[in-house]
């Protein structure tokens, strides 16, 4: 063995050496076993994980599946008219049935029936998948029943009492009912999770009294017993769990008391909201309920419909869904939800995976529902027929699609204006942009030429489609405005005045936003004294009076207030002249930008004329010292004139605690600050220590007390 390692040669430094090695690898080892333990804990982790939020989400499935028919419930006993019930059982063979001749009991029956619908729909999920699964195995029995029924008619009728392996017919329909019974028996036991099938079986009777060549006669006396042994088996099991919905009611009331004492009933009510999902609730109801009339018009239908015949059957079954109080709120939650996911949609269009990020809520869609609901309660749409609730339909549709159309509006506008005002130079997000507002730009005028097109042009038809008009006139306005800033991106220089056109744009459309509104109220009020009152219509009258007239005239006028005062403001202040901006050099600390022109603030700042109105619209105080800017007519001995400059040498920070700085010291330059030097500074601190000066301590919390005009560093 040439290869082999001679033992003599191992030293005692080999030695430690061979050994560090080995304690090495068995490091490695145990920590790569270690990693592996890690890595398969992980693993069992995620699929635990994983295997959870499947849970979760299959009993948030069934949590609403299985509500769904209780609100079914709920609406077939509004829409059951006891009365005309009873009349008609009359007129028929049933009149001398005893069960169809106590109005009242069925009566009563009716209101049980509210009751159980409501305890359906409150119960805990548990309990409510456990119910079902007992109506199921009831079910199960029943079908067993049928077969066990079915086999025994079918071989009276055949009248062959012989061996069943000697006609092929008679064990053709043996075999069919065994396994039949077989697969309820077993189904029954996996659904009550027991082991014992024989609780299930009775119905398997009738079928050994036919293997043993029992007489047909005895075989039907034998299924009426397995009829009457799982009768009593049912009866058996309802009498042992009598006592448990008046258990679960007591344990219900008390969880109950002791969550509004606790919690208060808002916090009980917000529980139940969440618990029972009832917005999706009631859309998985709504849609229920329209597929299932989709469903019963085409399939009595042979031919193809038109484009209006598909319209109007549209309206037309929307307006089938929605003729009781549960399948109008149905269909609420259902706008408001397609309102939602097509906000979402918008907004995703916009700006792709970050809408979710910056705003994972979503939280819209609810205002366009509310809007359908208000106006189907005013005009008392459930009581109509179908025909005018149909008409009605579209009115209050049209009305609901503007309404989505102006929330797009709201989540387009900052974000087209924002990309107009960004150097962002990506083509594919100024084309999204810009399409987005081409499409609400043509879409509400196309609404409106539409609905123009169906109804005959008056005053109220022309205040409905007003919003889709003012829709696209604001539409308009934002796509003026977005040029405007690309034009100004384009450009060397800002655009003048720019501020001044965006208000002027803004303000026309939030005028004629104001005038329909007003519009709206005035033929309320004259709807109102010389029509029909009513209390939900004066409500709604009140409400759009102060929130869409009174609110937005205050707004606009203390909008005009704080432009106007900007504005003398601003005319108030002396121009600097060129020597100054020279002798200054410096930016504006508000833009950044070079000062070609100017203007001096009472503190002897100097920013754009443009940019100081702007910032006076927030607060008037300067942006860098915070002094109060008052008119030059308020400060005495400063004119419309422009200061003066110092002389040379003479510039020097007055501060009172501090006293003077040395003389050899300068500010740097471009601080974008004047430190109130000179004879300027000089006579503005003469002012304010004898009179109103545009730096009083005592007028301005924000300046610390014995300083005049504080030192700002930007």
């Amino acid at each position: 063995m040439e290869n082999s390692f001679p033992v003599s040669s191992v030293t005692p430094g080999n030695f430690r050496i061979l050994q560090c090695l080995c304690v090495g690898r068995c490091a490695v080892f145990w920590c790569w076993c270690g990693d592996q333990g890690q890595l398969e804990s992980l693993l069992q982790g995620n699929n635990q994980n994983q295997t959870m939020a499947a849970r979760e989400k299959l009993e948030a499935v069934l949590n609403v599946a299985l509500r769904v028919p209780s609100i079914m419930l709920l609406d077939a006993l509004y829409r059951w008219d006891v009365s005309s019930f009873f009349q008609q059982i009359q007129r028929s063979s049933l009149s001398n049935n005893p069960l169809f001749q106590y109005k009242y009991l069925a009566l009563n029956m009716h209101y049980v029936g509210y009751v159980l619908s409501v305890v359906l729909l409150t119960l805990p999920r548990q309990h409510l998948v456990q119910l079902y699964l007992y109506f199921l195995t009831a079910l199960l029995l029943y079908a067993g029943h049928q077969i066990s029924r079915d086999y025994v008619r079918s071989e009276l009728e055949s009248a062959y009492e012989g061996p069943m392996y000697l006609e092929p017919l008679s064990m053709n329909r043996f075999t069919t009912a065994l396994i039949g019974q077989l697969v309820v028996c077993t189904l029954c036991s996996c659904v009550m999770k027991t082991k014992q099938i024989w609780l299930f079986s009775a119905h398997m009777l009738p079928l050994l009294a036919r293997l043993c060549l029992v007489p047909l006669e005895t075989i039907v006396i034998i299924n009426k017993f397995a009829m009457i042994f799982t009768g009593l088996e049912v009866l058996y099991f309802l009498g042992s769990n009598l006592l448990v919905p008046y258990n679960l009611a007591k344990s219900a009331y008390r969880e109950l008391v002791q969550v509004v004492e606790v919690y208060g009933l808002l916090a009980l009510g917000m529980s139940l909201w969440n618990q029972l999902v009832v917005p999706v609730l009631f859309m998985v109801f709504w849609l229920v309920l329209f597929a299932l009339q989709i469903y019963s018009y085409f399939s009595t239908r042979d031919q193809p419909a038109s484009r209006e015949r598909l319209l109007f059957l549209f309206l037309t079954s929307i307006a089938e869904c929605c003729s009781t109080p549960y399948s109008l709120l149905g269909l609420v939650f259902t706008v408001s939800f397609v309102a939602l996911g097509v906000l979402t949609l918008c907004k995703f269009y916009l700006q792709g995976y970050r809408a979710f990020m910056n705003d994972p809520a979503m939280n819209r869609g609810m205002t366009e529902g509310v809007t359908l609901l208000i106006l189907a309660v005013q005009t008392g749409l459930i009581e109509l027929q179908v025909v005018h609730r149909a008409f009605l339909l579209s009115i209050i549709l049209f009305i609901v699609v503007a309404s989505i159309l102006q929330s797009m509006l709201e989540i387009a506008d900052p974000i087209v204006l924002a990309l107009g005002a960004s150097r962002d130079k990506s083509l594919w997000k100024h084309f999204r942009a810009v399409s987005l507002c081409l499409f609400l730009l043509v879409f509400p005028a196309y609404m409106a030429y539409m609905i123009c097109q169906f109804f005959h042009m008056d005053f109220w038809l022309l205040i409905i489609i007003s919003s889709s008009i003012l829709t696209s006139l604001q539409v308009l306005g934002t796509l003026f405005i977005y040029v405007l800033f690309m034009v100004e991106e384009f450009r060397k220089e800002p655009v003048e005045n720019m501020d001044d056109v965006i208000y002027y744009v803004n303000g026309t459309y939030r005028l004629l936003e104001f005038l329909v509104a007003l519009c709206v109220v005035a033929y309320g009020v004259s709807e109102t004294i010389f029509g029909e009152w009513t209390v939900m219509g004066s409500m709604i009258i009140f409400i759009h009076s102060y929130y869409n007239v009174w609110l937005r005239a205050q707004l606009g006028w203390k909008s005009f207030l704080l432009r106007r005062d900007a504005v003398n403001k601003i005319k108030s202040l002396p121009i600097a002249t060129q020597e100054q901006l020279e002798k200054h050099n410096d930016i504006c600390a508000i833009c950044y930008q070079d000062m070609k022109s100017a203007v001096i603030t009472p503190c002897s700042h100097f920013f754009h004329a443009g940019c100081l109105k702007k910032w006076l619209y927030v607060q008037d105080t300067c942006p860098l010292c915070h002094c109060h800017l008052k008119n030059s007519s308020q400060l005495p001995g400063l004119g419309t004139e422009p200061a003066p400059q110092p002389p040379a040498g003479a510039e020097q920070n007055v501060v009172l605690q501090e006293g003077p700085e040395p003389p050899d010291h300068e500010s740097p330059p471009g601080t974008g600050t004047q430190e109130c030097s000179g004879d300027n500074s000089e006579h503005i601190n003469r002012s304010s220590a004898s009179q109103e000066g545009a730096a009083d301590p005592g007028e301005d919390p924000q300046i610390p007390k014995g300083e005049v005009c504080p030192v700002e560093s930007a």
